[in-house]
């Protein structure tokens, strides 16, 4: 195990049916490297993942958004999966971590269909990102600048479209949470 991401805290952002492997995948790189990871969502107890269109693991909760200490986390990571990106995007208590973490210039690492909670955080705005295909129009409508790449930097914006793409968005969060 590497230790070049010791002392670093990386929360990830889900509710029920998140695309599985958009958090595992991320977040075993990540503590391999040496980081914390912790789970946040809306609610106390366990989220499930999902694998694509069926329901897969329960994983603990360590915060809810409402209880979240911003100001301990290094990192925001934002996971897809339609159910869960469609759910997250309305919570207050999300969309307020999120501009938040933003306004402090922090990584914000979003891959999939996360870009969702960015558009309805007015976050988009001027922002040179891309997301799973059927997002292009979202992103587009709300003033950003959608690509098809595997993964794109714009400040401290981090973004990728789909699974696939997962190690290319884990060297930008190791990279960005490095420096």
């Amino acid at each position: 195990m590497s230790a070049e991401l010791n002392g670093k805290r990386v929360a990830f952002l889900v509710t029920d049916g998140f695309e599985q492997v958009e958090l595992t995948g991320p977040r075993e790189a990540l503590e391999q490297r040496g980081a914390v990871v912790e789970i946040m969502s809306d609610k106390e107890g366990e989220v499930r993942g999902w694998n694509h269109d069926k329901p897969a693991d329960g994983f603990k909760v360590d915060a809810t958004f409402d209880g979240a200490h911003l100001n301990l986390y290094d990192a925001l990571v934002l996971p897809g999966g339609v159910q869960n990106s469609d759910t997250i995007r309305l919570i207050p208590g999300a969309q307020k971590l999120v501009k938040s973490h933003e306004a402090a210039g922090k990584p914000l690492a979003v891959i999939c269909h996360g870009g969702w909670l960015l558009v309805s955080c007015g976050l988009v705005k001027g922002k040179r990102m891309t997301s799973y295909k059927t997002l292009q129009d979202d992103i587009r409508n709300a003033g950003g600048t959608w690509v098809d790449e595997q993964v794109v930097v714009d400040g401290n914006l981090i973004t990728s479209r789909q699974p696939d793409d997962i190690p290319a968005f884990n060297e930008q969060l190791i990279k960005a949470l490095a420096r």
